[in-house]
């Protein structure tokens, strides 16, 4: 059939390139050329995007989460002494905790800029973790920082008898 037609041999297989290059293109390089474009708009969409001055909107979160974070610290010191301690031996005394002790404030634990207070706390395991919880879903009263739990042999009177004695450093910005 192919003898038959007046084309030569060399002329056909250069049709038969030609059609074999623009079906290639149609399928492959057609979609690879456009997606290479798009990548390339989008880079540099991103680019210009990266600049926070043009996100007010993230900005105003961003500052929104930090001034949550930092309420959550800040607390005023001359109520601390006061009425916080009042508020936390409050939430201790509804578990059935005692507030044992209240150590006057180390010079090592206090800058112009935050404070680190310890608290002593005494009762059973449960009751000492459930004020622990408390005071950490306290609002204005700082922080916890650490917490130490100890067995005692006598108690903060001096009585014989074991009891557990929860240690708690709390951190506020003043």
């Amino acid at each position: 059939m192919l003898k038959q037609l007046p084309f030569k041999k060399q002329h056909l297989l250069t049709c038969a390139t030609i059609v074999l290059l623009l079906l290639s293109y149609q399928f492959a390089f057609k979609r690879t050329i456009e997606a290479w474009q798009i990548n390339k708009n989008l880079k540099t969409q991103i680019a210009r995007s990266s600049d926070l001055s043009l996100q007010p909107a993230y900005l105003e979160r961003k500052s929104n989460n930090l001034n949550k974070i930092l309420s959550l610290y800040k607390t005023d010191t001359v109520a601390f002494r006061s009425n916080i301690i009042s508020t936390i031996s409050l939430i201790a005394e509804k578990q059935g905790v005692k507030l044992s002790d209240v150590p006057l404030q180390n010079a090592l634990y206090r800058s112009d800029k935050y404070i680190i207070q310890k608290l002593s706390f005494e009762g059973g395991y449960f009751s000492l973790v459930k004020v622990l919880n408390q005071l950490q879903n306290s609002p204005g009263i700082g922080v916890v920082r650490s917490v130490t739990l100890k067995m005692q042999k006598t108690n903060s009177k001096g009585e014989a008898g074991s009891s557990i004695v929860m240690d708690v450093y709390f951190a506020a910005i003043i």
